[in-house]
């Protein structure tokens, strides 16, 4: 960092434009000034979460929000205000004369005050996304009481991104995997799942016929897996992915296997599919659309990815399903095989809400949650892929499967929970990685009638404006995270004039 500026030595005050990040840097470690909302701020230009340049990121008042994967942290205290990231960054006291700004001494973050309510206890059942940073936020806002987290399997709450990009493709260490959260007096339960809720008595069983008491409780079950009816979809060469043993056992066949099939031509299946090109496996995806992710992002986009695929290699058979799984083949409806030493089936989840209709409450096609994100039972609350919760665009209730709104969905459960909630209204926001290209969506388009591609994708600088009834619903962007960022914070504000400036064809 020899040639940026030190800060400590000063700056001046000219170079500070309204809203625009100055990268320098204190001590050897990347420091950006902000001139916004009437002051100078200073804060570490590293985001918590993978790294992210925060310098090139946006402003909005006095909050900051990454431009990899939009999460958001305090300009003035350095807390981490949105996910992914859950750690806060640095801030710094900011010295002004007349012409020059200085950085001094890190500022010591104020301690939180005591919230408005705490419940005498909080059980977790889910140590995925939301049920992590739901505990996360619970401690950062100065919940002292007993928090017991219930989860399935070692080593607890991880990264589930990585498991089907990074880790998967043997760029990224096993020690990346686990979350790192605010994890401190918390009693995590592993291997004696919760067996019974009673919402009467405000207790949850566990198999092994432990009962624990709550005095508020977070449904963070998650979805799991389809498995396909057809022969041979239980053949031991046959995967899932969904959790850290899954991703390991991938691994595991994919270094004894040469050729590869993966059922399910959404993001797990392609994100799967590049990351066995990327160990040197010959890959097959079979898919039932016409094109990868047509569905989703529409025929441009989906002809897009396609393409990136092939160019690197994999194999399409779309438009086509599965008839039966061999020990090295997969056979097709249309009577064709597919060579395979190894299968990996992406075709889709479940919300896993089995408790939750037990207990009584109200289920359809997730557990149905108020725009607090409770349950209809009270004290009890769902976060994550079982929330079928309002979206204040649409008006109507949605089920979202995004690692980054299930992190968002327990934050604001824990702040609901200390009396300090709001009702959820976070645009979602998820990132897919292919090879060297990552596409970055923002908004909820389940249906449209008009898809506008902006830039070039052929370049790999582009953005998929999705429309109904000439409303923008979502946008898909590659390498336009500027303009990513934008889009979400109009969408927050809902100012559809914004929008439509930011984008113009």
């Amino acid at each position: 960092m020899a040639d940026l500026p030190n800060l400590k030595d000063g700056v001046p005050a000219s170079l500070l434009e309204e809203g625009k990040p100055f990268l320098g840097q204190v001590d050897d470690e990347p420091v950006f000034l902000v001139r916004t909302a009437g002051r100078i701020f200073a804060a570490g230009a590293k985001c918590t979460h993978y790294g992210g340049p925060l310098n090139e990121g946006l402003v909005t008042g006095t909050n900051v929000h990454c431009p990899w994967h939009h999460a958001c942290f305090s300009l003035e205290t350095g807390e981490a205000l949105g996910a992914p990231a859950l750690a806060p960054i640095p801030c710094y006291v900011v010295e002004q004369d007349t012409n020059t700004v200085r950085v001094l001494d890190k500022l010591a973050p104020p301690p939180p005050p005591a919230p408005p309510q705490s419940p005498a206890s909080v059980v977790i059942i889910g140590a995925g996304a939301a049920g992590a940073a739901c505990v996360d936020m619970l401690r950062a806002k100065a919940y002292t009481g007993p928090i017991t987290l219930i989860g399935d399997e070692d080593p607890g709450p991880v990264d589930r991104p990585n498991l089907s990009k990074d880790y998967l493709a043997g760029h990224a260490p096993e020690e990346w995997i686990p979350l790192q959260y605010q994890s401190g007096g918390v009693e995590l339960l592993l291997g004696d799942p919760a067996a019974a809720i009673s919402t009467d008595h405000q207790t949850v069983t566990l198999r092994s016929g432990r009962e624990l008491n709550y005095g508020a409780l977070l449904l963070a079950t998650g979805a799991s897996p389809r498995i396909l009816n057809i022969p041979g979809a239980g053949l031991p060469h046959v995967h899932v992915l969904r959790t850290l043993a899954n991703s390991r056992a991938i691994i595991a066949g994919a270094e004894r296997a040469k050729r590869a099939t993966v059922i399910g031509s959404g993001f797990i299946g392609l994100e799967v599919a590049a990351a066995l090109r990327s160990r040197g496996l010959e890959v097959s995806v079979i898919g039932k659309e016409a094109a990868p992710l047509a569905g989703i992002l529409g025929p441009d986009m989906a002809a897009f990815v396609q393409r990136l695929h092939q160019e690197h290699g994999v194999r399409f058979h779309l438009g086509q399903s599965p008839k039966s799984i061999h020990p090295d083949r997969v056979q097709l409806s249309s009577g064709q095989t597919v060579p395979a030493d190894i299968v990996i089936l992406g075709v889709g989840v479940a919300p896993r809400t089995e408790l939750a209709e037990a207990a009584g409450l109200r289920v359809h096609n997730g557990i149905v949650v108020d725009e607090f994100l409770r349950a209809s039972a009270p004290n009890i609350y769902a976060a994550g892929d079982v929330a079928r919760f309002p979206d204040p665009r649409s008006g109507g209730l949605v089920r979202i499967e995004h690692w980054v709104l299930a992190e968002r969905h327990g934050q604001a459960v824990a702040r609901h929970m200390l009396g300090l909630g709001r009702p959820f209204t976070d645009v979602p926001f998820f990132w897919s990685a292919h090879y060297d290209t990552t596409i970055a969506y923002v908004g909820h388009a389940p249906f449209w009638d008009r898809v506008d591609i902006l830039g070039d994708l052929a370049a790999n600088n582009a953005a998929a404006v999705y429309r109904r009834a000439n409303k923008i619903l979502a946008v898909a962007t590659i390498n336009r995270d500027d303009l990513s960022l934008k889009v979400e914070a109009a969408l927050e504000r809902n100012d559809a004039a914004a929008l439509d400036a930011l984008l113009r064809p």
